[in-house]
């Protein structure tokens, strides 16, 4: 089949690489019919290589059609439509009760100590597969391939695999009061599905990114958006009473603007020889903090930030004296996706489409011009808020 593989770093190739296949009974194979590139991935292309092997296969945001079935596998057959998360859980252990599906103890990751598996995301969480490709095996398929209905186009679904929980989950950790004010800070793909659930909720959503497209985008779903200026800090707190917002998400991550010298850093480190570059990482390493740092010195007193954006430094200096004097209330952590699956599927399938999966894919195209729009993701050129791959494959 053909597959999108990870290469050296700011490289990535579609290769012919084996099918895959039936290796447990619980497993089920699916052909992708679409996939799609998240700024997780970014990461990938750019800063985590040395947890990535030449030829791995990339992608962990999937959904398709089942083609084979494992022997122990009861709620799923040949032909079943399904989306997959990007995390693998077992469903059953202590952790997946507490509804923390990506510290299943199951699927843990103890060696690297990091959490459950996930798709196509380095050594460091199992080195699974990826879904960028023609075809997928989806490990434990009854408690991770989610069956969804033939009627719908695959966007009402897709974004269940990840980023729509992941911002779900934002705004639920974001603990914004009855009628408050939330900020978010980047308007890609998260930070577009958070503030627009924001006002699904009723709160009155203030974002914040340097790219017009981006704003224009979130300005369709009743969203106040702003450019990254340098009197940002000014600018929100005179639009909420001098106070700052009661709550800020940080959509944004390990590759904000600003920080060039730890970017430049994060890319030296990341072309170094794997022995050299991974102890460096887990003990040194550092991400660029403009995003949070700013949410920090955005919310108000008392207030609530919540990450979404993925953070991976094991020395990055925090400003704990602004925490603990302004009171500040912090959650983060990957997203526990089939903990908010059953409660998003509604809003997904209502015709009126409340929060506009099909607004938002800017760029669909073959997975053969994946490495291409990779670039242009990367770059923000051509108005790229959103790309959906779709390979074409029979089986």
């Amino acid at each position: 089949m053909k597959a999108l593989t990870w290469q050296s770093a700011g490289s990535v190739s579609v290769e012919e690489v084996p099918d895959p296949r039936i290796e447990d009974p619980r497993d089920v194979i699916i052909r992708v019919t679409s996939t799609a590139i998240c700024g997780s991935d970014l990461h990938l292309y750019n800063v985590l290589g040395p947890f990535l092997a030449k030829g791995d296969v990339l992608g962990h945001e999937p959904m398709g059609i089942v083609v084979e079935v494992g022997s122990v596998v009861t709620t799923l057959a040949v032909g079943d439509r399904v989306v997959v998360p990007f995390v693998i859980a077992c469903g059953d252990c202590h952790m997946c009760r507490l509804g923390l599906t990506t510290q299943c103890e199951t699927t843990q990751n103890r060696t690297t100590g990091t959490g459950a598996d996930l798709y196509g995301y380095t050594e460091l969480y199992g080195s699974v597969p990826g879904g960028q490709a023609e075809f997928l095996r989806v490990r434990r398929a009854d408690a991770n391939a989610y069956k969804v209905g033939h009627d719908l186009p695959d966007d009402r679904y897709l974004f269940l695999s990840d980023i729509l929980p992941t911002a779900w989950q934002g705004v639920q950790y974001a603990n914004v009061p009855d009628r408050g004010t939330l900020a978010v800070l980047g308007l890609g793909p998260v930070g577009q599905f958070a503030a627009r659930i924001g006002r699904h909720l009723g709160h009155r959503v203030l974002a914040v990114d340097p790219v017009p497209e981006r704003r224009a985008m979130a300005e369709r779903h009743g969203v106040e958006t702003f450019d990254l200026a340098d009197d940002l800090l000014e600018l929100l707190r005179d639009e909420t009473d001098g106070r700052g917002p009661d709550s800020v998400i940080d959509a944004v991550g390990m590759e904000a603007h600003g920080n060039p010298g730890v970017e430049f850093v994060q890319k030296a480190v990341g072309i170094l020889p794997d022995l050299i570059a991974k102890p460096m990482m887990k003990t040194a390493g550092v991400d660029r903090l403009a995003a949070i740092h700013l949410a920090l010195d955005l919310v108000r007193r008392g207030g609530t930030v919540s990450l979404s954006g993925v953070y991976a430094g094991a020395a990055d200096p925090m400003p704990f004296i602004t925490m603990l004097d302004k009171q500040i209330a912090l959650r983060m952590g990957q997203c526990n996706v089939h903990t908010w699956r059953d409660e998003l599927l509604p809003l997904v399938e209502e015709p009126a489409d409340p929060l506009g999966v099909e607004d938002l894919v800017t760029h669909r195209v073959p997975l053969d011009q994946a490495p291409e729009m990779y670039e242009t993701f990367m770059k923000k050129e051509e108005g790229c808020i959103k790309v959906v791959l779709e390979p074409s494959a029979d089986r």
